[in-house]
């Protein structure tokens, strides 16, 4: 039921979140770097996409007929390129300036997507075939109320997708150390205590039910940027299913 689940949303996070607000479209401003990291995103997702519902991997819309909802959406940047695969796109947010900014942004690129703000909570019982949640559990206020929230709004034979980063000395540096630091990520976004490992996270899809079926790393390299793979030590993204 939908009034079971506990408040996930932490004010201060929605607040630090919401200040981006204006900036958050700009590719050089202060989300550049979920820019950089939303291509990888975007390739693992598919991936995903075309495994679970047997797609073309040459399709332009592989989630025609099918709905989406990306908590955590920021202004967006996910939510729209889900739209533009053909799902009815939801997408909701703890901070009331990223969803008009996310508003205002999808009409001027004539996209149809609702944008709610609040947290996976205010879903008031609705499912959706893809629930996706990117760099979002690590500022949430109960991860494992979150993680029920999220399997709770997956309909049945549905896919979720989830990414944040690893709490690892490398993850320290170059998120809090290197990236706040020289303000290439706004500073005060992490903290890294509340990062969470693969095997602190799956066991928390697995008592709400869910299983994971695909995980990969999120790594940089000087020569390609960010790129998936075998490396998780900076940040990883999985896939789960109803167990």
């Amino acid at each position: 039921m939908a009034n079971a689940i506990k408040a996930t949303i932490d004010p201060a996070e929605a607040k630090h979140f919401g200040t981006l607000a204006a900036d958050w479209w700009n590719p050089k401003g202060s989300s550049a770097m979920l820019h950089r990291l939303n291509p990888p995103r975007l390739a693992f997702l598919r991936e995903q996409i075309d495994a679970h519902w047997g797609g073309d991997p040459a399709g332009f819309t592989p989630l025609a007929g099918k709905s989406a909802v990306d908590v955590g959406c920021g202004a967006g940047l996910l939510a729209e390129p889900l739209a533009r695969m053909g799902a009815k796109v939801t997408g909701v947010d703890a901070a009331p300036e990223n969803v008009g900014a996310a508003a205002a942004h999808a009409a001027q690129s004539g996209l149809d997507i609702d944008y709610i703000a609040g947290g996976i909570e205010d879903l008031a019982g609705r499912q959706f075939d893809l629930v996706t949640s990117m760099e979002v559990i690590e500022h949430v206020a109960d991860p494992a109320a979150f993680v029920s929230g999220l399997a709770g709004a997956l309909a049945p034979g549905g896919l979720m997708v989830l990414s944040t980063p690893n709490r690892t000395a490398l993850s320290r540096l170059a998120m809090i150390t290197v990236g706040e630091g020289t303000g290439m990520i706004p500073r005060g976004t992490h903290d890294w205590s509340r990062f969470l490992k693969p095997e602190e996270l799956e066991p928390l899809l697995e008592d709400a039910g869910l299983k994971v079926i695909a995980r990969t790393g999120l790594s940089f390299t000087p020569g390609h940027g960010f790129v998936t793979g075998g490396n998780e030590t900076l940040n990883y993204l999985l896939a789960a299913v109803a167990a």
